[in-house]
């Protein structure tokens, strides 16, 4: 693999995760956060990428194979499930 490649993904990886960390520590709101956790799957498909390319970095890639779960249920919680719905009309 290029070392352009690597690179590539290896720093989009860490700013798309410092951008949605950020968005999420703002709290403006559950669309927000949801597609904030959206950014961070995508952070964590090229971080599992960059890990499994490069011969000395695959702990990220397990890392982030793990986030990439976390990161999929919080889309799922935020922008998929329609149960706060219900809370929201309750209230």
């Amino acid at each position: 693999m290029s070392d352009f490649v690597l690179t590539a993904l290896q720093y989009y990886g860490a700013g798309a995760a410092a951008l949605a960390a950020f968005i999420l520590s703002l709290n403006v709101g559950r669309k927000w956060s949801g597609f904030a956790f959206v950014i961070f799957v995508t952070s964590s498909i090229a971080l599992i990428a960059w890990g499994f390319l490069d011969d000395d970095a695959e702990g990220i890639g397990v890392q982030n194979v793990i986030l990439l779960v976390i990161n999929c249920v919080g889309v799922y919680r935020y922008l998929l499930s329609g149960h706060w719905k219900d809370k929201e009309r309750a209230a």
